[in-house]
C-alpha cells in the first residue's frame, strides 16, 4: 500500500452532529458522498469507544440504558433511530465506499476513556464499571484518566476485546481493520509497559491470525493497520512496539502519531523506516496530523489550519512517508477548518505538489505520548532575554516565495513595543515586524513578530533557529514559535 490519504470517522461524529431526519439510507450514502471523486483514498470508520454505535452482540451499544436511564443525547437517539429502522451503518459505509472507489476500513478503539472521571456516564460499559480491579491502576482516581484505562495483562481484558474484534470481523466485510492503541495510549500497568509489552504482542498476533482466517473467507485480502505513539522508542516504551509487529509480519500500516492534546509536527519517519529494515518494503508508514496544535502540555491549544497541514505534509515527505492520516479532521464541528478549506483540501490533498504550491506553516509543539523518562521536545515557554533554540523540519525549500520566523508574545509588560533578534541555521533574521493576525497562534499568545529568512538559508531537513530579545528592554516571554514558507 502506497499513497494513502487517510481520513478517520470516530465513533460519535455523524450520529452528533446530524438531525434525525438524516438518519436514514440517503442519509448514510450521503455522507459518505462528499468524499467521492476527491484525494481521499480511505476512509477509517470507527464503531466502537466501550460501547458501540450499532446493535453490537458483544457489547452496549451507545444507546442502551444505564441504571435503568437511558441516554438522550443527539449520538445516542441518532444511533437508535438507525437501529430501529433496521440501517447498519457500517454495513452501508462500507457497500457506499466500494461504489465511490474509497477504500472502506474499521478502526477499532483499544482503550477509550472519554469521561472516565464520572463512572455513571453513559459512555462507559458495564464489562469497565463492573471491573476496577481491572483498570491500569486497581480502583484508581480519575485524575489522570489513563488510571482507569483497562490493562491488558488481565486475560479477562484481553477476551472482552477480542471479542469485539470478532464480532468486527465476522459482522462486516471491509478492506482493513485498525487496532487504535491511541485512544488513550496507555494499556498496561504503570512503569512496566516495555517489560509487559509483548502481551500486546501477542494480542496483535492473534488479531492477525484471525483477520488471514477471514480474508481466505472473504475472497480478498484483509489488511491490519496500528496506530501507535509517533516516536518507535515511546511507542516500544509503552508496549505499542510496532517495529516489532511490522517486522513479525503482522501489520501492513502503521499510524504514529500523537493522542489529541497536541499535534506533532516532528515525527520522525526516517527513523520508522530505518528500524523496520526489510519491512519497510511491505508496511506502509502514514504519520497522522491531529485537531490541536499545542506549544507545551499547560499552553493554550489551537485549531490547526489548512497551512499547518500542508507544512506537516511537507516535513512528512521530505522525511519519506509518501502517505498521510488525518484524525479528527471530520466534516462538521470536530473539524479544525472552516468549510472552504475544508472542501479544499478534500479536493487538492496533501501531495508533493499541492504542499509546494500554498503557503505552509511549521509550528513548535512536542510529544504528548512518551513513557516516564523519555523526552517530550518541549522548548516552550522560553524567556526572551535568554532565548531559545528550536530545531524544526521543513520539507522541501522553495525555489522563490519568502520564509519567515513567526513567534507569538504572552502578556507582559512592554509587549506591544517588543523586538527580537534571531538566526536560521547561523543566517541571521532581519528585524522584527508585528504580524496583524493572531488568532492561529497558541500558548496564550497577545503580540506576534515575524522576522525574515533568505531562502538560501533554509535545509531540506532539520534546521536550527535561534531566537533572543535584545537587551535593555523589558522581559518577554516567547510562547509560540514556527517557520511560516510562502512560495
Amino acid at each position: 500500500m502506497r499513497n494513502l490519504f487517510v481520513i478517520n470517522e470516530d465513533d460519535s461524529h455523524f450520529f452528533g452532529t446530524r438531525p434525525p431526519e438524516q438518519m436514514t439510507l440517503a442519509g448514510l450514502q450521503n455522507f459518505i458522498d462528499q468524499y467521492a471523486g476527491t484525494a481521499v483514498t480511505h476512509l477509517f470508520l470507527c464503531p466502537n469507544a466501550m460501547r458501540a454505535s450499532f446493535r453490537s452482540r458483544t457489547r452496549e451499544a451507545i444507546w442502551d440504558p444505564v441504571d435503568g436511564k437511558e441516554p438522550t443525547d443527539r449520538w445516542p437517539a441518532n444511533g437508535k433511530r438507525l437501529a430501529e429502522a433496521g440501517l447498519d451503518p457500517y454495513a452501508i459505509w462500507i457497500a457506499r465506499c466500494r461504489e465511490k472507489e474509497i477504500s472502506p476500513w474499521l478502526s477499532m478503539r483499544m482503550n477509550d476513556l472519554h469521561n472516565a472521571d464520572t463512572t455513571s456516564n453513559y459512555l462507559h460499559s458495564s464489562f469497565w464499571r463492573l471491573h476496577p480491579e481491572f483498570w491500569r491502576v486497581p480502583n484508581g482516581s480519575g485524575s489522570p484518566w489513563t488510571n482507569r484505562a483497562l490493562n491488558y495483562v488481565h486475560a479477562e481484558v484481553r477476551r472482552h476485546q477480542m471479542d469485539f474484534v470478532d464480532e468486527l470481523l465476522e459482522r462486516y466485510d471491509a478492506d482493513g481493520l485498525e487496532l487504535d492503541w491511541m485512544r488513550f495510549g496507555y494499556h498496561l500497568t504503570p512503569g512496566r509497559e516495555r517489560e509487559e509489552g509483548q502481551v500486546l504482542t501477542a494480542f496483535v498476533r492473534d488479531v492477525r491470525s484471525r483477520v488471514d482466517a477471514w480474508s481466505a473467507k472473504r475472497g480478498h485480502r484483509i489488511r491490519l493497520a496500528a496506530r501507535v505513539p509517533a516516536h518507535p522508542d515511546a511507542a516500544a516504551g509503552l508496549g505499542m512496539d510496532g517495529v516489532q509487529w511490522a517486522r513479525e509480519g503482522l501489520v501492513d500500516l502503521l499510524v504514529p502519531c500523537p493522542f489529541w492534546t497536541t499535534s506533532d509536527f516532528d515525527i520522525p519517519v526516517e527513523l520508522w523506516y530505518e528500524r523496520l529494515g526489510d519491512a519497510a518494503a511491505r508496511v506502509t508508514v502514514a504519520p497522522g496530523l491531529e485537531f490541536n496544535a499545542r506549544p507545551w502540555p499547560a499552553g493554550a491549544a489551537v485549531a490547526n489550519d489548512l497551512e499547518a497541514a500542508r507544512g506537516f505534509a511537507a516535513a512528512c515527505r521530505q522525511r519519506g512517508a509518501d502517505s498521510l492520516y488525518l484524525f479528527n479532521w471530520m466534516d462538521s464541528e470536530t473539524r479544525p477548518v472552516g468549510e472552504d478549506d475544508y472542501a479544499r483540501l478534500l479536493r487538492e490533498g496533501l501531495g508533493a505538489d499541492e504542499v509546494r504550491k500554498g503557503p505552509r506553516r511549521h509550528p513548535v509543539c512536542f510529544r504528548d505520548t512518551v513513557p516516564a523518562g523519555f523526552p517530550n521536545g518541549v522548548c516552550l515557554p522560553v524567556e526572551g532575554p535568554a532565548g531559545g533554540s528550536f530545531r524544526l523540519h521543513l520539507g522541501p525549500r522553495p525555489t522563490t516565495g519568502s520564509l519567515w520566523a513567526v513567534v507569538g508574545l504572552a502578556q507582559r509588560e512592554g509587549v506591544a513595543t517588543a523586538s527580537l533578534t534571531g538566526t536560521l541555521n547561523s543566517t541571521t533574521l532581519g528585524p522584527a515586524q508585528p504580524v496583524s493576525e493572531i488568532s492561529h497562534f497558541g500558548g496564550g499568545t497577545v503580540h506576534a513578530l515575524k522576522l525574515a529568512a533568505p531562502l538560501a538559508a533554509m535545509r531540506e531537513g532539520s534546521n536550527e533557529l535561534v531566537l533572543q530579545q535584545p537587551a535593555g528592554e523589558p522581559a518577554q516571554q516567547l510562547v509560540w514559535v514556527e517557520i511560516r514558507i510562502e512560495p
